[in-house]
């Protein structure tokens, strides 16, 4: 089974760790890099400067894969401009596939995690979102499970367009903290942990 990993930004201080676990784990794992601190660079100049839909879109994705990069730098995992099923774990580049692929709309709704989503959908593979929260919150509340229908146009965890597409697609998505140690490996080995399921079927 392969599992799409978004790897949220917000996790950029523990994600070489989690990715050590991960590799470890001896999961096949495609690992969609957030934008983290470099696409929070590029928010602000748009912010500041004011770019067009287009420019952003392919900046911020750059910004995924310097992420991608630092990534390998830190923990020797392969890096891959291509998006196919194969075994292990690799770290996507997403500039180089979206450019052959443009699919995705161009806007500040459509994050990495859309993008992750998207990855999944085209692999057929079980998405999980590693963030540095416990899962989706509504109302104060920790939601187990959660239909993709409700969270449109509500503030979350997850960006605006994702949910959306998942359903769309009839597509679940798994969210877990990935700065509790074990959580996330146990995830990929199919055990029952606290999070939030995404269902869009």
């Amino acid at each position: 089974m392969l599992f799409v990993l978004k790897l949220g930004g917000s996790l950029f201080g523990h994600a070489p760790d989690i990715l050590r676990r991960v590799a470890d784990s001896g999961s096949d794992v495609l690992v969609v890099p957030g934008g983290g601190p470099f696409a929070d660079l590029i928010r602000e100049i748009d912010l500041e400067r004011g770019l067009s839909a287009n420019a952003a879109h392919w900046m911020a994705v750059l910004a995924m894969d310097q992420y991608a990069y630092y990534l390998h730098d830190k923990t020797g995992i392969e890096l891959t401009p291509l998006l196919v099923r194969k075994k292990g774990v690799r770290i996507i580049l997403p500039y180089e596939v979206l450019r052959r692929q443009d699919e995705l709309p161009h806007s500040w709704d459509v994050t990495s995690d859309t993008i992750a989503a998207w990855m999944a959908y085209k692999t057929a593979s079980d998405f999980i979102k590693a963030t540095d929260v416990d899962g989706v919150m509504l109302e104060g509340q920790l939601q187990e499970t959660v239909d993709a229908s409700t969270l449109k146009g509500r503030e979350t965890c997850v960006d605006r367009a994702m949910p959306g597409f998942l359903v769309e697609h009839g597509m679940d998505a798994l969210i877990i903290n990935g700065t509790v140690e074990g959580r996330l490996e146990d995830a990929l080995k199919g055990k029952t942990v606290k999070g939030t399921k995404i269902r869009g079927k």
